[in-house]
Formats: structure tokens, sequence, C-alpha cells
């Protein structure tokens, strides 16, 4: 796989497992080695930045649409209920003799507009997301070694809109447009249509859990997705000491494929909300990371 772009996923089927704090520690810890592009496919609430320790500044804001919505021409409308009877998303109903259309429910699937016998509703596209992109620079305290500045590239999709999963093929698409050597992807939490957009064409995956139960169902939610498209992949169990026998239950169902333990650590909180990425801190989860990137290189991962 050398000489080849290599694309690297973290995943985890629930949210707030550490996921997004694993990906930007990754990120800064292979940008030192490697050329990288880094992804943000949580559009729904991106916080790839803040874990990079960067602000709400932006070096490119462009508005996009990946969706569209039906407009209703009333003069050919005979109410005839047949778009309001093919909706599976409840997005049209008749009211006081007038057709509307709840923009909220509403998926832009088209198959109102399909079955219209008059051509009373046309599909239009709206503007239902912004891309996002900037240039991450390393900060001070990072061992003083040399390391690429690498771009990063967001989404954020607008209240009440749909189409996450097209958004974050629209992101990736643009994410290939820079130079890279290794893409590191930050996955959604779950199972839905963004987080298959986000893994399918990954070489590895990095599945995130805790020790919990839901946590654990949840990996193996996940692991049917990766397992689905053939992708290698080794788990992290975050804040594995809040329960340890959970911990070590996770370790024996996925032995061999176990990359590393983080601790639970309270201060985690105060750098995320400092603008502090945690490689750039003394805390001891900075050397757990510091370990998963190395077994990453070293043992048995062969992509790097």
């Amino acid at each position: 796989m050398k000489n080849k772009k290599i694309k690297l996923v973290v995943a985890s089927g629930k949210g707030g497992v550490g996921k997004s704090m694993l990906a930007s520690s990754l990120a800064m810890l292979f940008a030192q080695k490697k050329k990288i592009v880094a992804i943000d496919c949580d559009v729904d609430a991106p916080n790839l930045h803040l874990w990079l320790g960067e602000n709400e500044r932006w070096d490119e804001i462009k508005k996009i649409s990946t969706n569209e919505k039906p407009v209703i021409d009333k003069t050919k409308c005979n109410l005839c209920g047949k778009c309001v009877d093919i909706c599976a998303f409840n997005a049209l109903s008749i009211n006081n003799s007038e057709l509307i259309v709840n923009n909220y429910f509403c998926e832009g699937c088209g198959a109102c507009e399909a079955v219209c016998p008059n051509g009373a509703i046309k599909m239009v596209p709206v503007k239902n997301a912004e891309i996002r992109i900037k240039k991450i620079h390393l900060r001070r305290g990072f061992g003083g070694q040399a390391v690429y500045g690498f771009p990063l590239v967001s989404a954020q999709l607008y209240p009440g809109e749909s189409g996450s999963g097209k958004i974050v093929d629209y992101i990736k698409q643009k994410a290939e447009k820079f130079e890279y050597e290794l893409m590191i992807i930050d996955s959604p939490a779950g199972v839905g249509c963004p987080v298959i957009a986000a893994v399918r064409d990954a070489n590895l995956a990095i599945l995130v859990t805790e020790p919990t139960p839901s946590g654990l169902a949840d990996l193996k939610r996940v692991l049917s997705v990766v397992n689905y498209f053939k992708i290698s992949y080794g788990v992290v169990i975050n804040k594995w000491d809040i329960n340890r026998q959970m911990s070590k239950r996770i370790e024996r169902e996925f032995a061999g494929r176990i990359l590393g333990r983080i601790s639970y650590d309270q201060k985690i909180f105060t750098a995320i909300a400092n603008l502090t990425p945690i490689m750039t801190t003394n805390l001891k989860t900075k050397g757990e990371i510091r370990e998963i990137f190395e077994k990453l290189r070293f043992e048995g991962m062969p992509l790097f």
C-alpha cells in the first residue's frame, strides 16, 4: 500500500465516546510523517475543528445544494391527492382546499412530482448546507517536530434541512482535490446514511467504543456496516476504567482487534473548552493515543 492514498475512518455506533478526540489527535500525529487531509463528516454537529484547537473562522465558506424540495403550481393542482398518498414522509397534506408542503418532513425524493398527473409539482434545488475549509497549523508544545499544515474540510447542514448523506459525499469529493497521502475521516455516530457515506471507501476503520451495554451494542451495529464494505478494522476502548469488567468483556469479544485503551479524565473537557488539542497537553490521554498511533504504524497495520 506504499505510495498510495490511504483513507482511515474513525467511527462509532454511539455518540459521545471520544471519536472526534481520537480523530483530531491522530491527524496531528500523522501530519508529522505524512501529507494529510482531514474531513469532519458529522455534518449535523461538526466539531473536529474544536478538537484541533480552531475557532469558527474559516478560510472558505460556500453554500451548497444537495437536495430538492417540491414547489406547487396552484393553478395546475386539482387536489387529487395522489402526491399525498405516495409521500412516505407525510410531508404533503390537503388543508382548506390547498395542497400544503411541510419542508421539515420532506426528504426531497421526488415521488410527488413523478405521480402528479397535471405537472403541478416541480422539484427545485435548495441550499441545504454550507461547506467549510480551513488550513490547520500546528500549535506550540507538540514536541518541536516539523509537521505539515493540513486542510480540514467540514460542512454544516442548515436547521430543518435533510440530505446529510449526500453532503458527506460532496465534502469527500471536495477533499479529494487536495494533495494527500492519508485522509482521516471523522465519521458521524450511528449507522445511517451519512455514516455509510463516510465509511464505504475507507481502507481502515478505527471503531471507538465505551465500556457500557449501549456502547458495546452500538459497536456491533456499526461493525455490521464496516463488515458489509469488507473494511479492515481495529477497536479502541475509551473511558475503559469506568467499567473494567465491561472493558475486559469487549477485549475478549474483539481479541486481536484492540488497538488500545484510553482512560477517563475530566481534564479532557477543560482542554476542549479552551480549544486545546489533546496532543498539546500533558494529560495521560496524550500518551495513550500516541501508543495507538504507534500500533497503527508498526504492529500489524500494513497500510502505513
